[in-house]
């Protein structure tokens, strides 16, 4: 089997509102489409949600990238994902977003070929997943109104929540919350970079009385030695995680070796796909650590890969794939890919990733 064609398109689907979190607002949900053709009748379909501050790129840059891409695929083995990993690594680095759709759609012919749902290609058995739901940056006020409305409107019993800008209006919007949803309902935040070690001790403390989880990224990305301090001086029951200091293999591989968290969040667009993202969750496995899939302003394609991630691998105990209900409507459009019932999502038993566009 051969690649003939490849296709990018533009996605575009209002946001119900702005969302911001430590380091920025995000007001668009952009992204990109790619369908890969072969030479029998299968195609295969990828996204890519590129945003600059994580990944380093913008939706021009990433096009330009995929174009390049599209030019170098034609007449590649779809089947030879690995492969395809290195030659576009080897015509440039990073640039997560853009290698993440080609590798989904690989995956997604791969699937497709071999009648497999990619959740099954992946090694996974059980199509069922445990999703939680995220409330941005705002009051104190509707951060708890937010909380409610996910917790006994929408049937969500985990909420992740940013904080990050101020730890009185954090503390303050945790209280709230936890007062709201009660004691049942899991918490974890996600401090976006927003603190140093010294904030971040006393944070945690205070997140601890409140029946926090996880504390996700409350460093600078870069600070793999801060990170490595916060463990060992966290004498709380809150687990650390990270997140934006985690794009490729070798950053997991130096984080376990120094000891910089108990979870790492694998994002498809910061580490590049499906093939290096089961790398980071077998890293971890072998490390004794745990993982969470996340997302960005991801619409149901991306999405429903990750879901497959999270249901084929051990080390991944947690997901955040929740992005495609930020938009206006409560869904991106979409069909297929998986069904969702609170905060259950069910991956369909089709080949690939079952997306119908």
């Amino acid at each position: 089997m051969k690649i003939t064609k490849v296709e990018i398109e533009k996605f575009s689907a209002p946001l119900e509102e702005p969302f911001r979190v430590a380091f920025g607002v995000i007001e668009d949900s952009d992204s990109w489409t790619v369908k890969i053709y072969t030479d029998e009748g299968i195609c295969g379909v990828g996204s890519a949600a590129p945003i600059g501050f994580v990944t380093g790129e913008t939706m021009e840059t990433c096009y330009l990238v995929m174009k390049m891409f599209a030019e170098a695929f034609i007449g590649w083995d779809p089947m030879d994902i690995a492969g395809a990993h290195e030659m576009m690594d080897h015509i440039i680095y990073g640039n997560g977003s853009a290698k993440c759709a080609f590798d989904i759609a690989l995956y997604d012919i791969m699937g497709k070929k071999k009648g497999l749902p990619v959740y099954r290609l992946l090694g996974g058995t059980n199509p069922v997943v445990h999703n939680d739901i995220t409330i941005g940056i705002n009051t104190p006020e509707k951060m708890q109104q937010a909380a409610e409305k996910f917790v006994f409107q929408k049937g969500f019993d985990i909420l992740k929540v940013k904080v990050g800008i101020s730890l009185e209006d954090d503390i303050e919007a945790l209280t709230r919350i936890r007062r709201s949803v009660g004691d049942k309902v899991r918490i974890r935040i996600d401090a976006n970079q927003g603190y140093n070690v010294e904030t971040a001790l006393r944070a945690l403390k205070e997140f601890e009385k409140l029946g926090v989880d996880a504390a996700e990224q409350c460093l600078p990305w870069w600070d793999f030695d801060g990170a490595a301090e916060l463990m060992a001086k966290n004498t709380t029951s809150v687990k650390l995680m990270l997140d934006e200091s985690i794009h490729t293999p070798h950053d997991a591989r130096r984080a376990a070796k120094l000891g910089c968290a108990d979870f790492f969040n694998i994002k498809l667009m910061k580490c590049g796909g499906l093939y290096y993202g089961a790398q980071i969750a077998d890293i971890a496995e072998a490390a004794g650590l745990g993982c969470m899939v996340g997302c960005m302003q991801e619409n149901k394609i991306s999405i429903t890969a990750g879901v497959s991630l999270v249901a084929a691998k051990k080390a991944i105990v947690e997901a955040d794939c929740d992005s495609f209900m930020f938009y206006k409507g409560e869904d991106d459009g979409i069909e297929g890919g998986l069904t969702r019932e609170g905060g259950i999502f069910t991956l369909l038993e089709k080949p690939g990733l079952g997306i119908e566009l």
